[in-house]
């Protein structure tokens, strides 16, 4: 049946107003809202305000990505009042001509300042290097014989003036020259500085990017946030730590912090950061065990000989096998006289405890740089009780080594990390914690405490024969260790030392002091001693031991 085509135009009409409308694509304004890092990665979360005004399907894009994001990484959610379904999310590489970011930018700006202050100091230095020509010709004028056309010759008083002028000029023209090169230098070093700065965030931006595509299906119109997550390398945090122990009192402030690098190629600004514990790199699961097998070695027979050319002239071709690959910082608060003065604290992080990690929510919003700088993010400030002692080895040290058992009675698990140590509000070392779980018992490594006087003194070597005929020999050492305590309050410290052992039967080592039947020395030769001091007491303990050998035995490890 033919229909008219007035009728034909009506039934296009109702079916493209019944069709749903393709929207152009979207571009998202979207900004890096919050991030995750990890010990090798990190995932950017990005947000971007929506305004559908119109049903159907439409694509958003976020342009710009680093390029080396993890296409399997993408996952994209979205709230709001129109109410969508998302299709599919598509990544895409996209090459375009680069352009300079804000840092970027401010960078080159910085080199060229740098080079303007360097062409003025040049032009400075070309006006002394032209001085100092103008006071070689004054006094090489002033100095020259009179010709008949010339000036009289200057007398004496006149040349001394000269003399004391040129010098003065000439003092004045050094002076400025040194400063001018110590100038140039600095200078150079910041120029330096600069430009490895800029290829760094060049060779970080590079020019290619990612492009993701969203696909939406809008049923009603209206705004909508979209959110847009995606895993990318080049980014890492590891833990840090300041212990701060005070002598008088049996507790540690420790301060928990993250030194969070990253080189993504965008800076995170303002930015909710979580730290995680989570070692995505290891897989998820346990690796499985091969079959380990052995055989009989079977030597592989050497390639024959291979013949080139003629007239009998032969190289013999041989395989050759390759190698086998293989704590809280205290500032004093600003106080006026009618209020008390209070010390400052760092804002907590939560944490959240997983079956298999943990995360750590900094309290405030975080900016890092993408120059792989570390940023000293603070994650948590914990007064732990501790249990102070004192370990020394005068023999290796004449050093009193102070230690604290602790108890981790915060919610936070501490990883091994790198950890500087304050005693009374002073550095005095830098040492390591270990990975401590909460309820965990640990030791920390504390420093010297020079309050704790140590020295340790051979105070006697004695060699005689023995034997009726002399045959044999024996060797007498005897050392004094000597303690004492320099502080006000009562100390406790053990003190490590040790005799020889013998691996000979030729050889007999006798302990003399301190008796064997009091402290007895282990399988290894070490002897132990734990002294409770009162403030200002000394104490000296003596080791002594003896030694018989035959005379026709050369003894090693002994002191001469």
């Amino acid at each position: 049946m033919k229909l008219h085509p007035a009728l034909l135009g009506l039934l296009a009409a109702l079916a493209l107003a019944a069709a749903p409308s393709l929207a152009a694509p979207l571009p998202a304004q979207s900004s890096i809202h919050a991030v995750t890092v990890y010990t090798d990665r990190a995932i950017v979360t990005r947000t971007a305000p929506l305004d559908l005004a119109a049903t159907g399907t439409v694509e958003v894009t976020f342009d710009k990505l680093p390029a080396n994001l993890l296409d399997q990484s993408l996952q994209v959610s979205g709230r709001g009042a129109a109410q969508v379904t998302i299709l599919d999310v598509t990544a895409r590489a996209a090459y375009v001509d680069f352009t300079p970011n804000e840092r970027v930018k401010a960078i080159e700006d910085e080199v060229r300042t740098l080079g303007k202050q360097r062409r003025v100091l040049d032009d400075r230095a070309n006006v002394l290097k032209l001085q100092e020509g103008s006071l070689a010709k004054l006094e090489s004028a002033a100095t020259a014989a009179p010709s008949k056309d010339s000036a009289p010759r200057l007398t004496i008083e006149e040349s001394a003036k000269l003399l004391a002028f040129l010098e003065e000029q000439r003092g004045k023209l050094t002076a400025e020259r040194q400063t001018l090169d110590t100038q140039l230098e600095d200078l150079a070093a910041k120029v330096e500085a600069a430009q490895r700065k800029l290829n760094e965030l060049r060779g970080a931006g590079g020019r290619s990017f990612k492009t993701v595509t969203v696909r939406l299906d809008a049923a009603t119109a209206g705004k909508l946030d979209l959110a847009l997550s995606y895993t990318v390398p080049g980014a890492s945090w590891t833990p840090s730590y300041e212990a701060r122990v005070n002598s008088n009192e049996k507790t540690v402030a420790l301060a928990y912090y993250g030194l969070v690098r990253q080189n993504t190629g965008e800076d995170w600004k303002d930015v909710a950061l979580t730290l995680s514990t989570a070692r995505p790199s290891m897989g998820g699961a346990a690796p499985e065990v091969r079959p380990w097998t052995v055989d009989v070695w079977v030597p592989r027979p050497e390639p024959l000989a291979t013949t080139f050319g003629s007239g009998g002239r032969e190289m013999r071709m041989k395989t050759v096998s390759a190698p086998a690959a293989a704590g809280a910082v205290m500032m004093q608060a600003m106080a006026t006289d009618a209020v008390a003065e209070k010390d400052a604290t760092f804002a907590t992080a939560s944490v959240d405890q997983t079956a298999t990690s943990a995360s750590f929510k900094i309290a405030a919003l975080s900016s890092v740089p993408s120059d792989n700088s570390p940023q000293k993010i603070p994650v948590t400030t914990a007064a732990l009780a501790a249990n102070p002692d004192y370990l020394t080895t005068p023999k290796l040290q004449p050093a009193a080594f102070l230690t604290a058992k602790v108890a981790n009675t915060s919610e936070f698990p501490l990883l091994g990390g790198a950890m500087a140590v304050f005693l009374d509000g002073t550095f005095v070392a830098t040492s390591a914690l270990r990975t401590v779980m909460p309820e965990e018992k640990f030791e920390l490594a504390l420093g010297v405490d020079e309050g704790i006087s140590v020295k340790h003194k051979r105070v006697k070597r004695f060699a005689e024969d023995t034997g009726l005929t002399n045959s044999g020999k024996r060797v007498t050492y005897e050392y004094l260790l000597t303690l004492q305590n320099n502080k006000k309050a009562a100390v406790r410290v053990v003190v490590a030392d040790q005799i020889p052992v013998s691996r000979n039967e030729k050889i007999v080592v006798k302990q003399l002091a301190p008796d064997a039947k009091e402290f007895k020395p282990t399988a290894e030769g070490a002897l132990k001693w734990t002294l409770d001091l009162k403030p200002g007491e000394k104490r000296e303990l003596t080791v002594k031991f003896s030694l018989d050998h035959p005379n026709d035995v050369q003894v090693t490890g002994l002191e001469p």
